[in-house]
C-alpha cells in the first residue's frame, strides 16, 4: 500500500475520451471500474487522473489476504499505548482523496461489504471499531480495477458489486499510440520503438501458444529502457520480453524464431 500526490502529471495518451468519463464520474460522486489485461495502463490512467485533478491518491495493491481491516484501519501498539491508525480507504474517505483499489477481486470477500455502503446514494464508510460513520466528502472517488482473463469460479466480481460502479474496458493501444508511449517513457527512439511493437501485436494475435496472456505494454517500456541504455536488442528482448512471458523451453524458442523473424 502506498499514498502519493506528486505535482508533475504522469504521461498518459488517451484514446477513448476516458478522461472525460473519469472527470466526470469524480465531479458526480460516481465510483469507476477499469477492466483490462495487465500492463495495458489501468494504473498509469488512474494516476495521471489523480495528479490532473491535484488529488491525494491512496492505491492498494489487493491480494488474497488483503481484509476489510487492512483497508479500514486497526488499533496498533506505539510507545506502549495502544492507537487506532486508519487504512488506506479511511485516509482516503478523511481526506476526500481517491482510492485505487488494483486488482479487486484478489482481495477477500469481506472488501466488497465495506465498499457498498460507498458505491451508492449513502456514500458512508462505517468503521466499527470505534463506532464512526464517516460520510464521504465532495472529491472522495473510489476506482477500483481487474483482468477479466484471470477470472474464475472462485474470483469474480459479483453482478451486486459490479453494478454499483461505472465501468471502462481497456486494452492495449494502437500501434501508432503505443510508439509514442514507449519512446516518450524510455527515451528510445520512435523509429527503434516501432519493430518492437510490431513484435507486441504478433505475440498477442498469437493463439496456439501457451501463453497465459500477451506482451504488456509495460515490458516493451522495459526491454525499450535497456535498448536506450546501450544493452543490446537480443538481451534486452530475452530479459523483458520472453523470460516474463514463460518458463517453458519450447515456448522461448518460438519466441526467439519470432524475434529473428522482425528483427532479422
Amino acid at each position: 500500500m502506498n499514498v502519493q500526490s506528486a505535482p508533475r502529471i504522469p504521461f498518459y495518451q488517451e484514446t477513448a475520451r476516458e478522461c472525460a468519463l473519469f472527470e466526470t464520474a469524480h465531479s458526480t460522486g460516481l465510483p469507476l471500474l477499469l477492466k483490462g489485461p495487465t500492463g495495458c495502463g489501468k494504473t498509469r490512467f488512474v494516476e495521471h487522473m489523480a495528479a490532473r485533478l491535484g488529488k491525494s491518491l491512496h492505491t492498494v495493491a489487493c491480494h488474497d489476504d488483503l481484509s476489510a481491516a487492512d483497508l479500514i484501519g486497526r488499533y496498533l501498539l506505539k510507545g506502549g499505548e495502544t492507537v487506532w491508525v486508519d487504512g488506506p480507504l479511511t485516509r482516503a474517505v478523511r481526506e476526500g482523496g481517491i482510492c485505487y483499489l488494483d486488482e479487486v477481486v484478489e482481495a477477500r470477500k469481506d472488501v466488497t461489504v465495506v465498499l457498498h455502503p460507498l458505491t451508492d446514494n449513502r456514500r458512508t464508510l462505517m468503521i466499527d471499531r470505534t463506532g464512526e460513520e464517516l460520510a464521504a466528502p465532495r472529491g472522495f472517488m473510489l476506482v477500483a480495477s481487474y483482468n477479466p482473463g484471470y477470472q474464475n469460479v472462485l474470483k469474480r466480481l459479483k453482478p451486486s458489486t459490479r453494478q454499483r460502479f461505472l465501468s471502462a474496458t481497456f486494452d492495449f493501444p494502437k500501434p501508432d499510440i503505443e510508439i509514442a508511449l514507449v519512446a516518450q517513457e524510455s527515451g528510445l527512439d520512435p523509429a527503434r520503438v516501432k519493430p518492437l511493437v510490431r513484435l507486441a501485436g504478433h505475440i498477442r494475435a498469437l493463439s496456439g501458444m501457451d501463453l497465459e496472456e500477451g506482451v504488456s505494454t509495460r515490458l516493451l517500456i522495459y526491454a525499450a529502457s535497456l535498448m536506450a541504455n546501450e544493452i543490446s536488442v537480443d538481451q534486452a528482448l530475452e530479459a523483458a520480453i520472453i523470460e516474463p512471458l514463460t518458463d517453458e523451453p519450447e515456448i522461448k524458442q518460438a519466441l526467439r524464431d519470432l524475434i529473428a523473424t522482425i528483427y532479422g
